[in-house]
């Protein structure tokens, strides 16, 4: 059975994608902590990071930075944050978000309210700024695509 992210990157859920190349997509999750907060997704389904090849994980490192030099650009952010967990979906997935500190860096803080034009907007403002760093290439065509 596929897990909910494959879904998502099949396109039988909707998905705010920000970024799509062919081994890895990151996409706005629906309950961010901060605006901007985005999942870095393998294509090929992992349950855990302990069991991803070491090729996998520095592709999902370098793609994580890259978003999160974007987000600190477009958000206005001292740091880019970057969580590990996986226990709500087992597809392994890399939490990227603009930080102002690290007291907010709990899923305490989710917010899972949010209207959808708010989540559009922040996904937009992230899209901006990759295309505007020179990662146009790698930034989908729609919002809710992740075709590359």
């Amino acid at each position: 059975m596929s897990t909910l992210f494959t879904r998502i990157i099949d396109g039988e859920i909707p998905g705010r994608f920000v970024w799509a190349d062919d081994r890895c997509v990151a996409f706005a999750t629906i309950a961010p902590i901060t605006d901007g907060h985005v999942l870095v997704v393998p294509r090929q389904e992992v349950a855990r990071f302990t069991d991803a090849d070491d090729d996998l994980l520095a592709h999902l490192m370098r793609v994580a930075k890259i978003v999160g030099t974007a987000q600190q650009q477009a958000f206005d952010a001292p740091r880019a944050a970057l969580l590990v967990a996986g226990f709500e979906v087992p597809h392994l997935h890399l939490h990227v978000l603009p930080a102002w500190g690290e007291q907010q860096l709990s899923f305490d803080h989710a917010r899972h309210d949010l209207p959808a034009e708010q989540l559009d907007a922040a996904a937009e403002r992230l899209r901006a700024e990759l295309r505007a760093g020179g990662h146009g290439g790698n930034v989908p065509a729609q919002l809710g695509s992740a075709a590359l």
